[in-house]
């Protein structure tokens, strides 16, 4: 024993880390030294082998404290050490570190994660996309769309197979739906549990297929389906429609139908969040004046009263007046308005006196020269 290093310094961690740190060193090292990136590399199999060896023990609570407290001889009558590292275990760990599971559980020599491909399945679910316009996302809709929905096959009953006759237990996985290859490793024998090639993981053969259906146990029909669309979605969301998705497998629910909302670009509105944006132009006197103007939203026209003195780029907000949200109609963010001030490029003799007496008066110098032809 006294040639194994100790584990902590083989993840490269401290004695007091957490199991966040624990995991996240080991993660890096399995990544670095595994044999399916380094094929022939005898040291990078070794470091390997002894990361996992190191995290198998560190990352399990009892584990890790009779190590602790008797280091490696915790361990010399077999199971993490000594007589030899138990890896019965490492595909639950990699299940936990990497997402998966199946290949290292067979790897590791531990029993397969697979669920049973002969079992209940779900179907898959069906995608489709539909297009709103702006004003529909704001009040909801309703639209109509077609479907290739797969109906259960009348004359055989959903089985696949000739009336009179029934599926048969596939003779290769003896109607487990899958088969078991082994081959050897530099672990030992490497398990790898597959769904059969014979009858694609159902566990039945259909000898006779039914010529309605081909055997597939359904009939593609074309059906039109209205899809209620909620006020305040946003564009790329979906509406999810239950049960409306492929057929399931093995008595398995069918999956559902998933519709993606493509809503057209507004000309005068804008959306961010559930905020709406929009401009609106006032005259040149009434930004210096103040006045009413009417502003358009999208629950119609309202009423605003612009402020004397109002500069070009102002933003104004009206509470309320945004986008309804999906879950509460009820709430409703707020439209933001920026005023944009009109300044006149043409204008008439007369405007222009009255331009140049405002500016006299408001500056008390003569600014601008009235020569011939100036006003044409």
């Amino acid at each position: 024993m006294a040639d194994k290093r100790d584990y902590y310094e083989v993840l490269g961690v401290s004695r007091d880390a957490d199991d966040a740190a624990i995991k996240k060193a080991y993660r890096q090292l399995a990544k670095k030294y595994h044999p399916d990136t380094n094929p022939g590399d005898k040291e990078a199999e070794a470091k390997f082998k002894e990361a996992s060896e190191a995290y198998a023990v560190l990352s399990d609570a009892e584990k890790r404290r009779q190590y602790d407290q008797f280091g490696h001889s915790a361990f010399e009558n077999g199971g993490a050490g000594g007589g030899g590292f138990d890896y019965s275990n490492m595909g639950d760990i990699f299940s936990d570190i990497f997402g998966g599971g199946d290949i290292f559980g067979d790897l590791f020599g531990g029993g397969s994660r697979r669920r049973n491909s002969n079992g209940p399945m779900r179907g898959a679910d069906v995608r489709k996309s539909v297009r709103i316009t702006f004003a529909e996302s704001v009040k909801g809709t309703s639209k109509k769309i077609d479907i290739e929905f797969k109906d259960p096959c009348k004359k055989c009953n959903g089985t696949g197979a000739k009336p009179g006759t029934q599926p048969e237990t596939c003779p290769k996985c003896g109607g487990k739906g899958q088969v078991v290859y082994t081959q050897q490793s530099f672990l030992g024998m490497v398990r790898n549990v597959q769904p059969c090639p014979d009858c694609n993981g159902t566990g039945k053969i259909i000898k006779e297929k039914c010529l309605d259906c081909h055997g597939s146990g359904y009939i593609n029909t074309r059906k039109t389906i209205e899809v209620t669309i909620p006020a305040g979605i946003d564009n790329g969301q979906s509406v999810r429609i239950q049960g409306k998705g492929e057929p399931g497998v093995n008595g398995g629910p069918r999956g559902d139908l998933l519709v993606t909302v493509m809503i057209s670009a507004d000309p005068e509105f804008k959306r961010d969040g559930y905020n709406i944006m929009s401009d609106v132009v006032i005259s040149y006197p009434t930004a210096v004046l103040g006045g009413e103007v009417k502003v358009k939203t999208v629950d119609g026209e309202v009423v605003y009263e612009v402020k004397p003195g109002t500069a070009s780029g102002t933003v104004v907000r009206l509470r309320g007046k945004g986008m309804p949200t999906v879950r509460n109609n009820a709430v409703r963010g707020d439209h933001y308005i920026t005023v944009i001030v009109d300044v006149p490029k043409r204008l008439t003799n007369e405007q222009k006196e009255a331009l140049i007496a405002y500016d006299k008066a408001l500056t008390g110098e003569e600014k601008h020269t009235r020569k011939k032809g100036f006003f044409k």
